[in-house]
């Protein structure tokens, strides 16, 4: 199963996601950022000589490979109406590439599985949004 047509609009959409990686103490790292989505991979990373020294490389450079993306935004808040796709997958070594902050060095991300919550841009109701959840195919050359 793969993201629903309404799943990319959103994703190709928003600007922003926040990214975990895991520090080599357990402790998760999350930082908002720019990212791309192929409509295979999500990349994200960035130009110039100081992002192969971010923290989010370092993790993965070190093995901790297991990543979480959030991307989500709040449509309304009387009604309430928030949406947002969870993500988690599997980060590749950084590649050099030209994404969309231009040539640089990013990390490509794999999803797993995902879950989304309204992409229909509904009011809540008596209960929360339920999800919806994917088991994502891996590509064979990853």
């Amino acid at each position: 199963m793969s993201f629903t047509d309404a799943e990319v609009a959103y994703l190709r959409s928003q600007p922003v996601a926040r990214v975990a990686t895991l520090s080599g103490g357990g402790q998760p790292d999350v930082v908002p950022l720019a990212f791309e989505y192929d409509g295979t991979y999500f990349w994200v990373g960035g130009t110039g000589p100081t992002v192969a020294h971010t923290r989010k490389f370092r993790n993965v450079r070190a093995g901790r490979q297991k990543v979480a993306l959030v991307i989500d935004d709040l449509v309304s808040f009387d009604p309430f109406i928030a949406r947002c796709i969870r993500i988690y997958g599997r980060a590749g070594q950084p590649i050099e590439r030209t994404g969309m902050v231009g040539p640089g060095l990013y990390m490509r991300i794999t999803p797993t599985i995902s879950w989304s919550w309204n992409m229909a841009g509904e009011p809540v109701g008596e209960r929360w949004y339920e999800p919806r959840r994917s088991i994502h195919q891996i590509p064979a050359e990853s």
